[in-house]
């Protein structure tokens, strides 16, 4: 055990102390808040740096264009000794510097060799944004961005979900990183949210796979879930399932909570074809017992959210029983699912908690005495 892992609960709490201080509600709730003081533009981030500042990376094919991104190393620089890349995924208040922030604390907490690990945290500029400095990027609405809708301002009118294909292309280029073996993407309420519908979505996850680059997904405490038949929990204890009643929400089964009138990134794609696909992906699902407010200021109280559950705990619970539900006894699910004992909607005690820090970092769970306990999924 290093010197670092063996502080480890108290390296936690002091993450908590410093880094959700300075981020106040909208890390803990990943959704919602004041929005952070803009960093300046283009000044790219050091790993000593004192606060984080974002990169301007060009992604895409042709023209191009060019994304805001927070990164613990240079991305311009010499990337060869990076052996692992961990991407975290902000929430609805679009600040990752606030997520970069937590999760380089996370980082330097578990131990891990940082000049092997990339830590990334994209901004995706929303249209309130303009006079951040994103200039020449494209915009997309407020909640667009969240559920793969195609940028509205800019020099590119690009998909979100498109967005996360060509940095993870960037980011397994053997050419730029030669020793890249595994890549988590991680996201936290509406970050958990895109990294969810982008797990069932993206078309190059068996691509990456295939290259000898393990792909994990890591999604905790969504306000909602992709559905891939019109069923939907049903009955007293939410353990059958059956169509919703459309009198009570017409639209229940529209993306971004079902398979009708799907996003350009996934247009024509098939239910049951993408649920088969999906089983195949390595995807952990993290559920905090204590997020069970149905009056939560931030939960999306749309009606084909509730049509998933009234809390989050409960749409969690449902969706693990809907994936069994839809398996039957043949399908071979690569899915991992824990329940987060005592911990609500807190992005960084989920991540800090015992399965959420292996999940994202691969920490140990003995080396993790002080991080939140986890239980199976009570189903």
């Amino acid at each position: 055990m290093t010197p670092s892992t063996a502080r480890l609960p108290q390296s936690i709490r002091s993450f908590l102390a410093r880094a959700l201080a300075a981020a106040a509600i909208a890390v803990v709730a990943g959704c919602a808040g004041t929005p952070a003081v803009p960093p300046a533009a283009d000044k790219a981030a050091g790993p000593t740096a004192a606060a984080p500042q974002w990169q301007r990376v060009h992604l895409g094919s042709g023209a191009g264009y060019d994304f805001p991104v927070y990164a613990n190393h240079r991305l311009d620089g010499d990337l060869s000794r990076i052996r692992e890349v961990v991407l975290v995924q902000h929430g609805l208040q679009r600040n990752g510097d606030d997520y970069f922030a937590a999760g380089a604390a996370l980082l330097k907490a578990s131990g891990r060799n940082r000049d092997e690990v990339l830590l990334v945290a994209p901004n995706f500029p929303g249209t309130p944004d303009r006079n951040k400095g994103f200039t020449g990027m494209p915009h997309w609405s407020v909640q667009g961005w969240l559920s793969g809708e195609d940028a509205v301002e800019g020099p590119a009118r690009v998909s979100s979900l498109q967005v996360l294909d060509d940095l993870l292309a960037r980011f397994t280029d053997r050419a730029r990183l030669p020793q890249v073996r595994k890549v988590t993407v991680a996201g936290h309420s509406g970050g958990a949210q895109i990294v969810h519908r982008y797990a069932v979505l993206n078309n190059v996850d068996e691509r990456i796979r295939a290259r000898g680059i393990e792909l994990r997904y890591v999604v905790a405490n969504p306000s909602s879930y992709l559905y891939f038949t019109p069923v939907r929990p049903a009955g007293s204890d939410g353990k059958s399932f059956a169509p919703y009643d459309v009198a009570r929400c017409p639209d229940y089964n529209r993306y971004r909570y079902g398979m009708q009138d799907m996003v350009p990134y996934a247009k024509g794609a098939d239910g049951m074809a993408l649920y088969r696909r999906y089983a195949g992906r390595q995807v952990t699902y993290l559920a905090g017992t204590e997020d069970n407010d149905p009056n939560h200021r931030v939960l999306d109280k749309s009606c084909g959210a509730e049509a998933e559950g009234p809390t989050r705990l409960q749409r969690a619970r449902g969706y693990l029983r809907y994936e069994r539900y839809l398996a039957g006894p043949d399908l071979v699910m690569r899915h991992q699912a824990y329940e987060v004992v005592g911990v609500g909607h807190d992005q960084a005690r989920m991540f800090g908690s015992q399965c959420g820090a292996r999940a994202v970092f691969g920490m140990p769970e003995a080396d993790n005495a002080g991080g939140a306990a986890c239980r199976a999924p009570q189903l």
